[in-house]
Protein backbone atom coordinates (compact mmCIF):
# COMPACT_ATOMS: atom_id res chain seq x y z
CA UNK A 1 0.00 0.00 0.00
CA UNK A 2 1.65 3.89 -0.82
CA UNK A 3 1.09 5.70 2.25
CA UNK A 4 2.29 8.65 0.38
CA UNK A 5 -0.97 8.56 -1.79
CA UNK A 6 -4.12 10.73 -1.38
CA UNK A 7 -6.22 7.46 -1.96
CA UNK A 8 -7.51 6.31 1.44
CA UNK A 9 -6.33 2.72 1.35
CA UNK A 10 -9.56 1.37 0.91
CA UNK A 11 -9.79 2.80 -2.32
CA UNK A 12 -5.93 1.50 -3.21
CA UNK A 13 -6.84 -1.93 -1.91
CA UNK A 14 -10.15 -1.96 -4.11
CA UNK A 15 -7.50 -1.03 -7.04
CA UNK A 16 -5.78 -4.04 -6.22
CA UNK A 17 -8.56 -6.19 -6.23
CA UNK A 18 -10.22 -4.90 -9.25
CA UNK A 19 -7.06 -5.89 -11.19
CA UNK A 20 -6.79 -9.80 -9.82
CA UNK A 21 -10.80 -9.89 -10.12
CA UNK A 22 -10.06 -9.05 -14.34
CA UNK A 23 -6.70 -10.94 -14.76
CA UNK A 24 -6.50 -13.55 -12.10
CA UNK A 25 -9.88 -14.86 -10.54
CA UNK A 26 -12.81 -16.00 -12.82
CA UNK A 27 -16.02 -15.99 -12.37
CA UNK A 28 -17.24 -18.12 -9.49
CA UNK A 29 -13.99 -18.49 -7.93
CA UNK A 30 -13.60 -18.09 -3.84
CA UNK A 31 -11.57 -14.67 -2.92
CA UNK A 32 -9.13 -15.12 0.32
CA UNK A 33 -10.85 -14.57 3.10
CA UNK A 34 -10.65 -11.07 5.31
CA UNK A 35 -7.84 -12.40 7.21
CA UNK A 36 -6.04 -13.18 4.89
CA UNK A 37 -6.52 -10.14 2.91
CA UNK A 38 -5.42 -7.98 6.03
CA UNK A 39 -1.79 -9.64 6.47
CA UNK A 40 -1.47 -9.79 2.29
CA UNK A 41 -2.04 -6.06 2.45
CA UNK A 42 -0.86 -4.59 5.68
CA UNK A 43 -4.47 -3.42 6.01
CA UNK A 44 -6.95 -3.37 8.83
CA UNK A 45 -10.02 -5.85 8.89
CA UNK A 46 -11.98 -2.24 8.53
CA UNK A 47 -10.22 -1.18 5.33
CA UNK A 48 -11.11 -5.07 3.70
CA UNK A 49 -14.69 -4.57 4.35
CA UNK A 50 -14.83 -1.28 3.16
CA UNK A 51 -13.32 -2.15 -0.03
CA UNK A 52 -15.05 -5.15 -0.53
CA UNK A 53 -18.52 -3.68 0.08
CA UNK A 54 -17.84 -1.19 -2.84
CA UNK A 55 -17.05 -4.14 -5.34
CA UNK A 56 -20.11 -6.25 -4.34
CA UNK A 57 -22.12 -2.78 -4.97
CA UNK A 58 -20.42 -2.82 -8.57
CA UNK A 59 -21.39 -6.30 -9.07
CA UNK A 60 -18.12 -7.91 -9.37
CA UNK A 61 -17.96 -9.87 -5.84
CA UNK A 62 -20.66 -12.38 -4.23
CA UNK A 63 -21.15 -12.84 -0.51
CA UNK A 64 -22.57 -15.60 0.25
CA UNK A 65 -23.12 -16.86 3.93
CA UNK A 66 -21.72 -19.11 5.62
CA UNK A 67 -19.65 -19.76 2.05
CA UNK A 68 -17.26 -16.25 1.32
CA UNK A 69 -16.33 -14.09 -1.37
CA UNK A 70 -16.68 -15.27 -5.26
CA UNK A 71 -16.02 -12.94 -8.67
CA UNK A 72 -18.95 -12.50 -9.82
CA UNK A 73 -17.63 -11.82 -13.42
CA UNK A 74 -19.44 -8.33 -13.44
CA UNK A 75 -23.06 -7.04 -14.07
CA UNK A 76 -24.59 -8.56 -17.26
CA UNK A 77 -26.02 -5.94 -20.02
CA UNK A 78 -29.41 -6.55 -21.00
CA UNK A 79 -30.92 -4.22 -24.15
CA UNK A 80 -34.22 -2.95 -22.93
CA UNK A 81 -35.54 -1.68 -25.65
CA UNK A 82 -35.85 -0.87 -29.82
CA UNK A 83 -35.30 -5.07 -30.25
CA UNK A 84 -37.32 -7.62 -29.47
CA UNK A 85 -34.84 -10.40 -28.15
CA UNK A 86 -35.20 -13.07 -25.69
CA UNK A 87 -33.31 -12.88 -22.78
CA UNK A 88 -31.36 -15.75 -24.25
CA UNK A 89 -30.27 -14.35 -27.52
CA UNK A 90 -29.32 -11.44 -26.05
CA UNK A 91 -26.78 -12.60 -23.58
CA UNK A 92 -25.39 -14.95 -26.06
CA UNK A 93 -25.34 -12.03 -28.59
CA UNK A 94 -22.78 -10.38 -25.72
CA UNK A 95 -20.95 -13.27 -25.23
CA UNK A 96 -21.92 -14.37 -22.43
CA UNK A 97 -23.24 -17.80 -21.49
CA UNK A 98 -26.61 -18.33 -20.40
CA UNK A 99 -28.11 -21.50 -18.93
CA UNK A 100 -32.14 -22.05 -17.49
CA UNK A 101 -33.09 -24.50 -15.15
CA UNK A 102 -36.96 -24.96 -15.16
CA UNK A 103 -38.46 -25.22 -12.54
CA UNK A 104 -41.88 -24.92 -13.55
CA UNK A 105 -43.17 -26.19 -16.86
CA UNK A 106 -47.18 -26.28 -17.35
CA UNK A 107 -50.90 -25.33 -17.67
CA UNK A 108 -52.30 -23.24 -15.57
CA UNK A 109 -55.29 -20.93 -15.18
CA UNK A 110 -54.88 -16.98 -16.10
CA UNK A 111 -55.03 -14.83 -13.35
CA UNK A 112 -57.27 -11.70 -13.72
CA UNK A 113 -53.81 -9.81 -14.54
CA UNK A 114 -52.47 -12.30 -16.83
CA UNK A 115 -56.33 -12.70 -18.64
CA UNK A 116 -55.69 -8.93 -18.97
CA UNK A 117 -52.30 -8.52 -21.13
CA UNK A 118 -53.30 -11.91 -22.89
CA UNK A 119 -56.69 -10.87 -23.78
CA UNK A 120 -58.62 -14.07 -22.41
CA UNK A 121 -61.20 -14.70 -19.97
CA UNK A 122 -60.38 -15.03 -16.19
CA UNK A 123 -59.56 -18.83 -15.73
CA UNK A 124 -58.36 -19.80 -19.27
CA UNK A 125 -55.73 -22.43 -19.51
CA UNK A 126 -52.22 -20.91 -20.22
CA UNK A 127 -48.92 -22.62 -20.60
CA UNK A 128 -46.12 -21.37 -17.57
CA UNK A 129 -42.70 -21.66 -18.21
CA UNK A 130 -40.89 -20.62 -14.67
CA UNK A 131 -36.82 -20.57 -15.32
CA UNK A 132 -34.04 -19.53 -13.11
CA UNK A 133 -31.24 -17.91 -15.29
CA UNK A 134 -27.83 -18.18 -14.65
CA UNK A 135 -25.20 -16.10 -16.08
CA UNK A 136 -21.63 -16.59 -16.05
CA UNK A 137 -22.32 -19.48 -13.56
CA UNK A 138 -24.15 -17.28 -10.85
CA UNK A 139 -27.88 -17.10 -10.48
CA UNK A 140 -29.10 -14.01 -12.10
CA UNK A 141 -32.95 -13.85 -13.22
CA UNK A 142 -36.18 -15.45 -12.62
CA UNK A 143 -38.94 -15.58 -15.15
CA UNK A 144 -42.36 -16.24 -14.86
CA UNK A 145 -43.44 -16.45 -18.47
CA UNK A 146 -47.30 -17.21 -19.82
CA UNK A 147 -48.34 -18.04 -23.30
CA UNK A 148 -52.17 -18.92 -24.69
CA UNK A 149 -52.56 -22.62 -24.56
CA UNK A 150 -53.41 -23.15 -27.97
CA UNK A 151 -50.45 -20.67 -29.56
CA UNK A 152 -48.21 -23.74 -29.68
CA UNK A 153 -49.66 -27.68 -29.66
CA UNK A 154 -46.77 -29.47 -28.15
CA UNK A 155 -44.65 -26.97 -26.04
CA UNK A 156 -44.69 -28.84 -23.31
CA UNK A 157 -42.35 -31.59 -24.67
CA UNK A 158 -39.44 -28.89 -25.41
CA UNK A 159 -36.04 -28.77 -23.54
CA UNK A 160 -35.71 -25.06 -22.43
CA UNK A 161 -32.67 -25.53 -20.85
CA UNK A 162 -30.29 -24.03 -23.30
CA UNK A 163 -32.07 -22.87 -26.24
CA UNK A 164 -34.31 -19.44 -27.18
CA UNK A 165 -38.16 -19.68 -26.27
CA UNK A 166 -38.35 -16.77 -29.07
CA UNK A 167 -36.00 -19.17 -31.63
CA UNK A 168 -38.10 -21.92 -30.83
CA UNK A 169 -41.65 -19.79 -31.34
CA UNK A 170 -41.07 -19.27 -34.79
CA UNK A 171 -38.55 -21.75 -35.62
CA UNK A 172 -41.09 -25.03 -35.12
CA UNK A 173 -44.71 -23.34 -34.68
CA UNK A 174 -44.47 -20.10 -37.06
CA UNK A 175 -45.21 -17.95 -34.20
CA UNK A 176 -43.29 -14.42 -34.88
CA UNK A 177 -43.47 -11.93 -32.32
CA UNK A 178 -43.89 -8.39 -33.87
CA UNK A 179 -43.68 -5.90 -31.44
CA UNK A 180 -43.85 -5.60 -27.25
CA UNK A 181 -43.87 -3.26 -24.60
CA UNK A 182 -41.35 -3.45 -22.06
CA UNK A 183 -41.74 -1.89 -18.05
CA UNK A 184 -38.99 -2.28 -15.43
CA UNK A 185 -39.67 -1.27 -11.16
CA UNK A 186 -37.84 -1.98 -8.60
CA UNK A 187 -39.76 -3.95 -5.83
CA UNK A 188 -38.71 -5.58 -2.41
CA UNK A 189 -37.94 -9.33 -3.05
CA UNK A 190 -40.40 -11.79 -1.95
CA UNK A 191 -39.81 -15.02 -0.12
CA UNK A 192 -39.93 -17.02 -3.42
CA UNK A 193 -37.89 -14.52 -4.87
CA UNK A 194 -35.00 -13.89 -2.74
CA UNK A 195 -34.95 -17.81 -2.01
CA UNK A 196 -34.21 -18.58 -6.02
CA UNK A 197 -32.06 -15.88 -6.43
CA UNK A 198 -29.67 -16.39 -3.53
CA UNK A 199 -31.15 -13.02 -1.92
CA UNK A 200 -32.65 -12.04 1.53
CA UNK A 201 -36.52 -11.36 2.09
CA UNK A 202 -37.46 -7.82 1.00
CA UNK A 203 -33.61 -7.13 -0.84
CA UNK A 204 -34.76 -4.73 -3.86
CA UNK A 205 -34.43 -6.45 -7.72
CA UNK A 206 -35.49 -4.90 -10.73
CA UNK A 207 -38.76 -6.48 -12.46
CA UNK A 208 -39.43 -6.15 -16.08
CA UNK A 209 -43.06 -6.36 -17.32
CA UNK A 210 -42.90 -7.96 -20.69
CA UNK A 211 -46.11 -7.91 -23.06
CA UNK A 212 -45.44 -9.25 -26.58
CA UNK A 213 -47.80 -9.12 -29.63
CA UNK A 214 -47.75 -10.66 -33.45
CA UNK A 215 -48.02 -8.89 -36.63
CA UNK A 216 -51.88 -9.60 -36.35
CA UNK A 217 -52.13 -8.01 -33.01
CA UNK A 218 -52.74 -10.95 -30.85
CA UNK A 219 -50.92 -11.16 -27.61
CA UNK A 220 -48.96 -13.97 -27.36
CA UNK A 221 -46.78 -13.43 -24.36
CA UNK A 222 -46.59 -12.16 -21.02
CA UNK A 223 -44.06 -12.50 -18.59
CA UNK A 224 -41.80 -11.43 -15.55
CA UNK A 225 -38.18 -11.38 -14.94
CA UNK A 226 -36.78 -10.61 -11.42
CA UNK A 227 -33.46 -9.28 -11.83
CA UNK A 228 -30.68 -9.09 -9.12
CA UNK A 229 -29.99 -5.72 -8.71
CA UNK A 230 -26.45 -6.13 -8.26
CA UNK A 231 -25.60 -8.13 -11.35
CA UNK A 232 -28.07 -6.38 -13.57
CA UNK A 233 -27.77 -3.45 -16.09
CA UNK A 234 -29.89 -2.31 -18.81
CA UNK A 235 -29.39 -0.76 -21.99
CA UNK A 236 -31.32 1.74 -23.93
CA UNK A 237 -30.46 2.51 -27.12
CA UNK A 238 -31.76 6.29 -28.56
CA UNK A 239 -32.09 8.08 -31.99
CA UNK A 240 -33.59 11.50 -31.74
CA UNK A 241 -36.40 12.28 -34.30
CA UNK A 242 -36.98 15.39 -36.25
CA UNK A 243 -38.12 18.05 -34.30
CA UNK A 244 -42.41 18.03 -34.48
CA UNK A 245 -43.88 21.26 -34.93
CA UNK A 246 -45.61 22.60 -31.62
CA UNK A 247 -48.89 21.93 -32.24
CA UNK A 248 -48.23 18.05 -33.20
CA UNK A 249 -46.54 17.28 -29.32
CA UNK A 250 -49.70 16.61 -27.00
CA UNK A 251 -49.01 17.32 -23.42
CA UNK A 252 -45.90 19.59 -24.04
CA UNK A 253 -45.59 22.81 -21.65
CA UNK A 254 -44.42 25.54 -24.08
CA UNK A 255 -42.01 28.25 -21.98
CA UNK A 256 -40.73 31.04 -23.39
CA UNK A 257 -37.21 30.41 -22.61
CA UNK A 258 -37.23 26.90 -24.00
CA UNK A 259 -36.45 23.75 -22.49
CA UNK A 260 -33.38 20.91 -23.00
Amino acid sequence: MDRDSRLPFYAQLKQLLVDQLEHTWKAGERLPGEVTLCERYGVSRTVVRQALDELQAEGRIVKRKGQGTFASGGKVDETLFQSLTGLHEDVTARGGTLVSEVLRFEFTPATSEIAAELEIADGSPVVYLERLRHANGEPWVLTRTYLPHDLAPGLLEEDFTRQSLYAVLEDRYGVRLDHGRRLVEAVPASVAVAEALGLQEHDPVLLLHSTSWDASGRPVEYFLAYHRGDRSRFQVHLRRRSRPAPDKVPGMLLTENGGS
